[in-house]
């Protein structure tokens, strides 16, 4: 049925083009191939690799005129082989809405975003679009937006239900990443060759009482923020970031984390070197009245700390945070094509139990990239964890000499299939 009203509304959207100033229609297939020995968590005793192919296939509408954007993304995100052959249905309801959004004018200068939209800042550390995830990140939000020059300010505000209710408000979808409320300020300022940015985000969480039937008991807020930059500094490009967070951890707890990030980047010619430092806080197993954990909420977790995903990649939350060492070089192999090598060494923020060294291990991750034809990407990685014994005690008390590795090859096929542009007489 959904397949059938997206037919439906592509029909729609047709009959009308002739009134639309640009119109365009783009497809976003990507399938990948993963095998999994050791990724997101140390390879158990006795136990079998995964492999699997999973794949997204996205469609993306977009209509513009002088004042309004208009702009639909619907997606089907699936394993190969996760439905029965000749069932009617999916059974595994694959297919969702990623996007909906329209964004209005009022000026040249001011504009408001309104529905299902990325929200993506910076280098993505604490909102980005998770595109590495099939699904992606969403939010349903409001957008009010000032741009003049190379100055950019957004307002964000968030009101979630699970459902449309006749009495009460509680908002019973729980977990780390689901907000009840949000409320965000971002502000960009652009030179040549340097920016500079400001982000004050509030996250308000459904309250619980502990009685033995729980009842809601208002909210409580988590505050990020912090500041990004990057600017050149002679042959070296630099990059950094600072945030703090404040608020509650949870009903109960109060929080006082924080992070920081300082990157230098040196390319003399094709080939780019680059050594950075990251520092996000935590807890000590010991027991402390606050929680120290930072945890970058809505971030595109994956580009950072390790390919492998053992850190922060819906994990790690309230732990003992990480130290990131890290060096990357980049090296193009062709017209087309490149690989990169990054090497991080991780190390806890806090102090771990029983003595324990803050050591956690080192990871490798090698990536190839080639361009195979017009609208036609592969991408082929290999990642590698060597981890410590204090690694085991934090992820469950798996030996570390177990080999931890990943391996993963993917397509990305993404034409712009419609491109109609009005012109008037």
């Amino acid at each position: 049925m959904k397949k059938f009203l997206l037919l439906i509304l592509i029909s729609l959207v047709s009959i009308e083009i002739v009134d639309a100033q640009e119109f365009t229609l783009n497809a976003d297939i990507r399938p990948r191939f993963e095998y999994r020995h050791g990724y997101g968590n140390l390879f158990p005793n006795d136990a079998k690799a995964a492999a699997f192919v999973t794949q997204r296939s996205r469609l993306n509408l977009g209509y513009q005129d002088e004042k309004l954007q208009v702009y639909f993304s619907v997606q089907d995100v699936s394993t190969w082989g996760d439905t029965q052959q000749l069932s009617a249905v999916d059974g595994n309801d694959s297919f969702s809405l990623f996007q909906a959004w329209f964004r209005y004018s009022f000026t040249p200068n001011w504009a408001i975003k309104l529905g299902r939209q990325v929200i993506s800042y910076d280098d993505q550390r604490i909102l980005g679009e998770v595109d590495w995830t099939m699904q992606g990140r969403f939010h349903d939000a409001a957008l009010l937006q000032y741009s003049k020059d190379k100055f950019k300010l957004d307002f964000a505000f968030a009101y979630n239900q699970e459902n449309q209710k006749t009495l009460g408000s509680d908002y019973a979808i729980t977990g780390f990443f689901s907000y009840k409320v949000m409320q965000m300020a971002h502000l960009t300022k652009a030179w040549d060759k340097a920016t500079l940015s400001f982000l004050f985000m509030n996250n308000g969480f459904q309250k619980y009482t502990s009685d033995p039937v729980p009842q809601t008991d208002g909210l409580y807020y988590r505050q990020t923020t912090g500041t990004y930059f990057t600017f050149p500094l002679s042959a070296i490009s630099v990059t950094g970031s600072a945030y703090l967070q404040s608020g509650k951890a949870n009903a109960s707890t109060d929080i006082s984390a924080y992070q920081y990030m300082i990157e230098a980047k040196y390319k003399p010619g094709k080939v780019a070197f680059i050594l950075g430092f990251e520092s996000l806080s935590g807890t000590d197993q010991g027991g402390e009245s606050k929680n120290k954990s930072f945890f970058p909420l809505y971030g595109t977790n994956h580009k950072f700390n390790g390919y492998m995903d053992y850190f922060y990649v819906g994990n790690h939350a309230n732990s003992v945070g990480l130290n990131d060492v890290y060096g990357k070089v980049q090296v193009p192999t062709g017209e087309k094509s490149s690989i990169a090598l990054n090497a991080h060494y991780f190390s806890a923020n806090a102090d771990l139990a029983n003595d324990l060294g803050k050591g956690l291990g080192t990871e490798f991750d090698l990536v190839f990239s080639k361009s195979l034809a017009k609208n036609i990407k592969m991408n082929v990685g290999y990642s590698q964890m060597f981890a410590t014994e204090s690694m085991s005690a934090l992820k469950g008390g798996t030996s570390s000499s177990n080999t931890n590795n990943w391996g993963w090859v993917q397509l990305i096929v993404n034409p712009r299939l419609l491109t109609y542009k009005f012109k008037e007489d």
